[in-house]
């Protein structure tokens, strides 16, 4: 099986704040907006909506240039503050079971920070001009938000 058959991908990066910055960007809905999308789109602030616990539901909608509107939510699975989120990532209103899940970790390098973010249930890859490298975007996007 190649790494494109894999419905699965692995995004590793190192941002220069502490963990308790980079928790606060993942769970705070003013810091999801600044940065919950790739270079060039927008995610309205009051499109997005985190209750974020065990069995709690998120929700946001990134609009492109051209007003494309990319609607996306999902339920908070597992919450260990400020250390991991495991959370399922679909359409709002898509049935959870078979969504894919998101696991993001954080590793406190005192004053920068590993996250490991991991999805099971759909492939990507660098270069693939989809969901690998929209999220390596918005990473980019939130490194430049952090203080």
């Amino acid at each position: 099986m190649s790494e494109t058959d894999q419905k699965t991908f692995t995004i590793t990066r190192i941002f220069d704040a502490p963990r308790a910055a980079i928790w606060h960007a993942w769970t705070d809905p003013d810091e999801a907006a600044a940065w919950w999308h790739p270079e060039g789109v927008v995610t309205p602030r009051d499109s997005v909506e985190l209750d974020v616990r065990p069995g709690g539901s998120y929700r946001y909608t990134m609009i492109d240039p051209k007003g494309g509107k990319y609607p996306t939510g999902g339920v908070y699975r597992e919450v260990v503050e400020p250390e991991r989120l495991v959370f399922t990532w679909a359409d709002p209103g898509d049935p959870q079971d078979g969504a894919p899940v998101v696991t993001v970790t954080l590793e406190d390098l005192g004053e920068r920070t590993r996250m490991v973010f991991h999805v099971d249930g759909v492939g990507g890859q660098p270069g693939d001009e989809s969901v690998y490298d929209g999220w390596d975007s918005a990473f980019d996007v939130l490194t430049r938000h952090l203080p």
